[in-house]
């Protein structure tokens, strides 16, 4: 058992949408990421994700609705439901999701990660 700090969890890494694994909990990965301008649309079909807000605000859209989440909050979004994350400045989350969920989804495109580095 080690305790995390999270200000210098994100001081080890510069680059952007590439999420770094934190620590475990049950059968989930808890990632931390960068993120600066916009994602790809995409859903998870099999898992639920946690956004938190770590530093900065983060636009999630969605296909009927855009929701803007500020430092210490967070939102789930349910499994299947199409979203498209926007970072106007740099933006910190932490992600809670299901070990081996891929982060752009049911999609593929230059920003996915196949393998994820631990920090």
């Amino acid at each position: 058992m080690n305790k995390v700090n999270l200000a210098e969890k994100f001081g080890l890494f510069a680059e952007y949408w590439s999420p770094k694994v934190v620590g475990e909990l049950n059968d989930s990965h808890i990632k931390l990421a960068k993120l600066k301008g916009e994602f790809d649309w995409h859903h998870h079909a099999g898992e639920d994700e946690l956004f938190l807000v770590v530093k900065g605000r983060l636009l999630i859209r969605f296909r009927d609705r855009d929701v803007y989440l500020d430092e210490g909050e967070f939102l789930v979004i349910p499994k299947g439901v199409d979203h498209l994350p926007v970072a106007a400045e740099e933006v910190q989350v932490m992600l809670i999701e299901p070990k081996g969920t891929l982060n752009t989804g049911n999609v593929v495109t230059e920003k996915t990660k196949t393998t994820l580095d631990r920090i």
